[in-house]
């Protein structure tokens, strides 16, 4: 079934079989989503990064090629609302050629999960990946072979994702034009959308990934968050957690990249309450339905580890129409409250 309005939407959520883990009890007293906000902190930070010293900083003659720069530091934008009183930071991280944008207004102009979140009483922490938006790109590797000091073989990967490619790849359609009938994305502000894509440098980054680094640090510092991926950034939280569980109360992982293999260590995910959320058309995707596939496998093996992970397609709970960008599709703010009452039954409220 497709949504019909807010309040009709989101108690069709909340009735679902699924959405019982979360009863419509759970939103009574919820703040509006609309008028005033009151806010009581906000700003933003960076976490993470390192000192770089380079020759080929330059190419142009008024700056010096050699110098010091700071990079892999990961862009942190937040708003903590007024009496959050003991609900979870969230923090919100991007997929593939995206920016934190993708968690802020949709692009026909709706209110974003950032703003629903907040609203709903939880402080917000949208990131920008390292090398990415906001977040310093390195520069020594290109001009170091526009000096000549290096062949092109060392040119770093850098990509981006046409928008005739991210079509299928968002499922939008199984090909550039054609659209899956029923399908959520508003696709008449998709030229907004197609301005949100940057060039995306994930492939050129080091090891460990400065993302995952950043969102250790960034969870140790809020002291029990939940960590919200998504796509690309799929596999991130996991990788956190596996490195440390300070600060992570929950994960949730919406069409992740990859989930964590069946086979591999599991646990650093024991206890720990994670969501992995699938919207619509999944196998009609050979890029996606492997990967669902296997998120199931590492459910079933992580749960038998003593995991408590919960896969969630939509369309079994009777939720039709969604696209890869469920964050921006028509019902996202039903989403989103589904998403909000799921976090307070199963990651709860700090101690």
């Amino acid at each position: 079934m497709t949504i019909p309005s807010r309040a009709a939407g989101l108690a069709a959520l909340l009735a679902l079989p699924l959405a019982a883990l979360a009863p419509a009890a759970a939103q009574e007293g919820a703040r509006p989503l609309q008028g005033p906000v009151s806010i009581e902190r906000q700003g933003s930070f960076f976490v993470g990064g390192r000192s770089l010293h380079s020759d080929t900083l330059s190419t142009v003659p008024a700056y010096a090629p050699s110098g010091t720069i700071t990079l892999d530091q990961m862009y942190v934008r937040f708003q903590v609302p007024a009496d959050a009183g003991a609900k979870r930071p969230v923090v919100l991280v991007h997929g593939c050629c995206l920016t934190g944008k993708t968690w802020e207004t949709t692009p026909d102009g709706r209110m974003g999960w950032d703003e629903v979140l907040l609203r709903r009483g939880h402080p917000t922490y949208v990131v920008d990946q390292p090398w990415r938006g906001r977040s310093a790109a390195h520069p020594s590797q290109i001009n170091a072979v526009k000096a000549g000091k290096a062949g092109a073989e060392a040119l770093p990967a850098v990509f981006a994702a046409g928008r005739e490619d991210a079509w299928a790849i968002f499922r939008f359609g199984r090909r550039f034009g054609e659209t899956f009938p029923g399908m959520l994305f508003p696709l008449e502000a998709q030229e907004e959308f197609w301005r949100q894509m940057v060039p995306d440098w994930n492939l050129a980054l080091p090891s460990p990934h400065p993302t995952v680094v950043g969102l250790s640090a960034l969870a140790a510092q809020l002291d029990g968050a939940v960590l919200v991926s998504h796509s690309q950034s799929g596999i991130f939280p996991f990788q956190a957690a596996a490195s440390g569980r300070q600060g992570i109360a929950g994960i949730v992982s919406i069409e992740p990249g990859a989930c964590p293999a069946a086979d591999g260590d599991l646990a650093p995910y024991a206890g720990l309450p994670i969501l992995v959320l699938w919207g619509d058309f999944v196998q009609e995707s050979p890029r996606w339905a492997p990967r669902l596939a296997a998120c199931r496998d590492f459910a079933r093996a992580a749960n038998a580890a003593g995991g408590k992970v919960e896969i969630v397609v939509l369309p079994e709970i009777g939720i039709s129409g969604n696209s890869h960008m469920l964050m921006q599709d028509r019902n996202s703010i039903e989403l989103a409250d589904w998403l909000v009452a799921w976090i307070g039954k199963n990651v709860g409220e700090r101690r």
